[in-house]
């Protein structure tokens, strides 16, 4: 029984509760959900896939469940199908990659919208994007091991995917293996427990490129850092290139062995940063035009504005405007924007601002701005220009590579380094610390 016209109110106000509490579980395709049936207490929800249905099942039931109990005041259930014709989603191109391109039967497929082309590069993260595509050029001769870093939904698996995919179109036969480290570990034990190493050791030491996604899963569990060790030299011995990917750089992973920690970082360690406005606004266009959606320029500026997170959040972001134009019938435009995010906010108090702290800076050390900008690496401007980056990563919302930026176009490990070093002498000196207090509070009282 398809819902009627006062049932259509229904699903709205389910919409809108999806929308308020969905959080990250709110995918792009949420706005092709059709609600097809509401019978004896029962809500029918039409998912355009058999992937999509799987993935409401496991993931977003509850969501779903009480929306549906809020909008109706009764107890609800939910479930949800498939489209007839849609029980096999179509291939990606990445799907169609032949098996000879892998070489393993039981590799996950990649997904095929994270390409290099849907991937939009900036400050935040144009060192492991090119990066990246070095090593797609040269598999194990350049950057070996690359290994990509940075808080969750900043896009790390985004370039992990695309360099898959790049390589799987190569045409010359590589093999790649990618998967989470997870999967990984629990390979290691499967084998450990069926007496089984020897293929699971010829499976990741004779792939031409292996990728391996949260590495910090190897935290902890000596038997499989031992036995990655070994796979790890097999592999670079053999100039086979490793490709893996982190929530923190190689040192900060605890209870990691030294010897992984040296070898992570042996070739190339990438971080990947939060996403600058120009960038979120850039990431706001390439999705939308990847889903045919006609954002206007103010609504492409407001969901850039509300959400500074990364760009998980924005494709989130994204699919809650979508999903209440759909339901609304009505194409998307500011009254839409600001029922999925709220009105406007008012006007944030003024930031800290780097320049802010260069002047405190120079003050403070009788130094010129034109040394801290410099290459000069004479004690006296090293320091202050240190105690400048330092203050930049903790007071201000600018990535690493920005922050470099400032000071003479210095790159993200050089601020890196400068920050661990006023934090080791702050935790270890009470005069420098009690000096970056004063200078913290003075800089929020200028404001």
């Amino acid at each position: 029984m398809k819902l009627t016209a006062v049932d259509t109110g229904l699903w709205l106000r389910i919409t809108e509760h999806v929308v308020a509490h969905g959080g990250n579980l709110i995918r792009p395709w949420f706005a092709q959900l059709d609600p097809i049936a509401m019978e004896h207490g029962l809500l029918e929800i039409q998912a355009p896939g058999e992937t999509e249905r799987q993935y409401l099942q496991q993931h977003a039931m509850r969501l779903f469940t009480d929306a549906a109990q809020a909008a109706t005041g009764r107890l609800v259930g939910v479930c949800f199908l498939a489209e007839d014709n849609s029980q096999k989603p179509p291939a990606s191109d990445a799907d169609k990659a032949s098996p000879g391109q892998t070489g393993f039967e039981d590799t996950p497929p990649i997904n095929g919208d994270y390409t290099f082309e849907s991937l939009v590069a900036g400050p935040c993260n144009r060192l492991a994007h090119a990066a990246c595509l070095a090593v797609c050029e040269s598999p194990g001769r350049t950057y070996n091991p690359l290994f990509i870093h940075g808080d969750v939904g900043l896009g790390k698996t985004h370039l992990l995917h695309a360099l898959c995919h790049a390589l799987a179109h190569r045409g010359d036969g590589f093999r790649y293996c990618m998967l989470s480290c997870e999967t990984f570990v629990n390979h290691f034990i499967g084998a450990v427990e069926r007496g089984d190493l020897h293929n699971f050791r010829y499976r990741y030491r004779h792939a031409d490129v292996l990728v391996i996604d949260d590495v910090q899963f190897l935290a902890g569990r000596e038997q499989t850092q031992e036995e990655f060790f070994h796979t790890f030299n097999a592999l670079y011995q053999t100039q086979k290139q490793i490709v893996l990917s982190c929530d923190r750089s190689p040192a900060e992973i605890p209870h990691l062995e030294d010897r992984l920690v040296s070898r992570f970082s042996w070739g190339l360690v990438a971080r990947v940063d939060k996403p600058a406005y120009e960038t979120r606004v850039a990431i706001i266009r390439k999705k939308a035009k990847l889903r045919n959606l006609a954002l206007p320029e103010d609504v492409i500026c407001r969901i850039a504005g509300a959400i500074d997170s990364n760009p998980r959040e924005l494709e989130g972001a994204l699919a809650k405007v979508a999903m209440l134009a759909k339901v609304y019938d009505r194409p998307i435009d500011m009254a839409i924007c600001i029922e999925a995010f709220g009105a406007e906010e008012a006007p944030q108090q003024p930031e800290i601002t780097v320049e802010r702290i260069l002047d405190a800076v120079t003050g403070r050390f009788n130094v010129r701005l034109a040394d801290l900008q410099s290459k000069k690496r004479t004690k006296s401007i090293v320091y202050p220009r240190q105690v400048c980056m330092y203050l930049a990563r903790s007071l201000t919302r600018h990535s690493l590579e920005e922050i470099g930026g400032y000071f003479g176009g210095r790159d993200h490990t050089t601020v890196l380094h400068a920050n661990r070093t006023i934090q080791n002498l702050r935790d270890n000196d009470g005069q420098v610390n009690a000096l970056l207090e004063h200078m913290t509070r003075e800089l929020q009282r200028s404001l």
